[in-house]
């Protein structure tokens, strides 16, 4: 058991997005080895078919079990949606999606059953968190947003609720999900967390925001937790960094979404 608890974590996402559940899994298991996987080389996931998608996550996860993790984190949310259960039959390790955790905690903050889904095109075309939250409560109402300029925003650091740009688009986007009478908004794009400051300004203390980087981080605890797999050091972990492309400022954009320098990055070819 001990040589279980030793081996690392595992997280892969098609681009940087993912940092966001790093970081949450990083504040709560300091003392836990983490290796990161960015496909950055076939990012964005959202416009492949389901058979690529697939494809793309099976190399992946072959990757991260060849650098020897005990659990994966599927930090995608087009991943997620698409091959979590296709990963599951193939492989022994545990798997946590960020799909399932934010879906489980909308469900069970809600109010008035009525819950806003924010996400890329992608995961909104997809349909996952409404089916999930459906099949987690059928009373629940669900109300979707794609949006798609959050990301970008996101990546170049307009996080600010004192921009106004970043203001004016969020009311953008946001200002239908407020008149559906939501009282709880997913926060479905690994992105988004950058943006919670503004997204809470523009919806109202009233709702409140789950963020799937928070959820995924607190329901890894609870797999490592159960399966008695946490490791013991007295030393905090290590994370490591594999792209399969190095994009232009990806440094700096690496350090605004993990608050301090990435260290050492992997150019691999899967």
């Amino acid at each position: 058991m001990d040589e279980q608890c030793n081996k690392a974590i595992g997280i892969f996402d098609s681009g940087v997005g993912g940092l966001t559940v790093l970081k949450e899994v990083r504040k709560k298991l300091a003392r836990e080895k983490i290796i990161y996987l960015g496909d950055t080389a076939r990012v964005p996931y959202g416009i492949r078919s389901a058979q690529t998608v697939l494809k793309y996550s099976v190399a992946n996860t072959d990757f991260l079990l060849g650098q020897n993790i005990k659990l994966l984190i599927i930090a995608c949310n087009t991943a997620s949606a698409v091959a979590t259960h296709d990963l599951r039959s193939k492989y022994s390790i545990p798997i946590v999606d960020v799909v399932g955790p934010g879906a489980r905690r909308a469900v069970r903050v809600t109010r008035n059953r009525k819950i806003g889904i924010i996400g890329t095109e992608g995961t909104i075309r997809s349909g996952s968190y409404q089916q999930e939250v459906t099949r987690l409560d059928p009373r629940v109402e669900t109300f979707t947003q794609a949006c798609p300029l959050f990301v970008p925003l996101a990546e170049e650091g307009w996080c600010s609720r004192d921009d106004t740009v970043v203001m004016l688009v969020a009311r953008r986007y946001l200002d239908n999900l407020r008149s559906c009478g939501i009282d709880t908004l997913v926060l479905g794009c690994t992105h988004y967390p950058l943006l919670k400051n503004v997204l809470q300004k523009v919806m109202g203390n009233s709702i409140t925001l789950i963020d799937s980087a928070e959820e995924t981080a607190r329901e890894v605890v609870d797999v490592l937790t159960a399966k008695n797999m946490l490791n013991a050091s007295k030393c905090n972990g290590k994370s490591l960094f594999y792209l399969t492309d190095i994009p232009h400022r990806f440094t700096e954009t690496g350090k605004l979404f993990l608050g301090d320098e990435l260290g050492d990055v992997t150019l691999i070819d899967i």
